[in-house]
């Protein structure tokens, strides 16, 4: 059995003590979404038929149907396509985009730069690799303020008669700034439609499904996606996502999944079908405990003299707790701490590399079942400054509390604390 030293035992006990009452209050917002899951199961009448597999064209699978009807129901919309053929979060936010925006079109980011994959999607003027630049789509981005707002007055300077989509970025990505909150994209949904009647509100959901009560559907988004090996995956669907919103855009993306024509009503789900519904099920209870990892983590930390975000006090919106560091070794050591903690692959010491997709190298801690899971206990981070760590996800508080600690350890070790 692992022993972690005494002192490092009575800091994680002291800040369970402190974070108490907030682990109450996360509680509380996981039944009424484990409820609100379970409700739509039974609205749909799901059955143990609906789990069986499809071959082929996959016509009128009545398993996927209701398995995209449950989710347009939990999300509070009209229509969802879920399926395993989408293969990543970035993938799935791709599709969208080229289902809803056409040559010509503008897209316009208002939080700023987008995460670093989808930077390729946007691509650049005739890039040559089918980017939304490569077909004459335009790019636009509005920063943030200083303070992590919306910068509104940019924002109505920006929108024309071309901005097609407005694209939200729920996440906070590889800043260094809070996530927006539902009501917070509810408000930017309303102020946007101030400014365009015609424009699509996007929102890259990616992280933050069933952290809060409501969805950004729910709350005037038109179209919303996310991956299935994270939040909504239950940390059992094993690839795939889904796409979320108004009927006609919803349409619009399946047929970009597909071909024109053909859209959502083929697909053979190939065995995936039950783990998905299960994954759904289980994704309210497993965001909870890697919400409560994140709280224990902040107040850790806190403790030891670094700053996080969010504070253990804030609000969740989302998985993702950035830690600050003060050295690019402090950094290494947490991940590689993290690493150390998982039960697959803990025998492997992670290093920074130049990923796919990144501009800058990157470490990545992911001792996982699934590869790239998420909702599994992650993290990552870009080497440059500030030196920021981004740890994400715990099918279990104890996995979290695990890993934290070694990091600690970890640390300690290499007399970095």
């Amino acid at each position: 059995m692992s022993v972690f030293a005494e002192d490092l035992l009575q800091a994680a006990e002291a800040a369970e003590q402190v974070i108490g009452e907030a682990v109450r209050k996360l509680e509380r917002t996981v039944d009424r979404n484990q409820w609100k899951v379970i409700e739509a199961f039974q609205r749909h009448q799901v059955s143990d038929f609906h789990f069986a597999g499809s071959t082929g064209y996959a016509y009128n699978d009545r398993g996927r149907e209701v398995l995209e009807a449950v989710y347009a129901d939990v999300f509070g919309a009209e229509a969802a396509l879920v399926r395993p053929h989408f293969a990543s979060g970035t993938h799935t936010i791709a599709t969208a985009l080229f289902g809803v925006l056409r040559p010509g079109d503008e897209l316009l980011y208002i939080t700023g730069r987008p995460y670093d994959t989808l930077h390729k999607v946007i691509g650049h003027a005739g890039d040559g690799t089918g980017s939304l630049a490569d077909f004459g789509i335009g790019y636009r981005e509005v920063a943030l303020l200083p303070d992590g707002s919306v910068d509104w007055a940019g924002v109505e300077q920006a929108v024309n008669e071309r901005t097609r989509v407005v694209g939200i970025q729920r996440s906070r990505g590889y800043d260094w700034r809070s996530s927006f909150t539902v009501a917070e994209i509810g408000e930017m949904a309303a102020r946007i439609r101030s400014l365009s009647r015609s424009a699509v509100v996007f929102v890259d959901n990616c992280y933050g499904e069933f952290c809060e009560e409501l969805e950004p559907t729910q709350v005037g988004a038109d179209l919303m996606a996310g991956s299935l090996i994270k939040n909504p995956g239950g940390g059992i669907a094993e690839t795939g996502g889904y796409i979320a919103g108004r009927r006609d855009l919803v349409e619009r993306a399946a047929y970009r999944l597909t071909a024109p024509g053909i859209g959502g009503e083929v697909g053979a789900m190939l065995g995936t079908t039950r783990g998905i519904y299960q994954g759904l099920f289980m994704a309210p209870h497993i965001v909870g405990q890697a919400l409560k990892g994140s709280l224990f983590a902040a107040a850790v930390f806190e403790q030891c003299g670094f700053e996080t975000k969010p504070s253990w006090r804030d609000p969740r919106t989302d998985l993702i707790q950035a830690i600050r560091f003060h050295e690019p070794e402090h950094l290494i050591a947490f991940v590689q701490g993290i690493q150390n903690a998982a039960a697959v692959d803990s025998h492997v010491v992670p290093e920074p590399w130049d990923m796919p997709g990144y501009e800058h190298p990157v470490i990545m801690a992911a001792g996982t079942f699934i590869q790239g899971g998420s909702l599994e206990l992650s993290a990552d981070a870009p080497i440059r400054e500030p030196y920021i760590a981004y740890m994400q996800g715990g099918l279990t508080y104890s996995h979290v509390k695990f890993g934290v600690m070694k990091a600690l350890q970890m640390m300690r070790n290499r007399k970095l604390l």
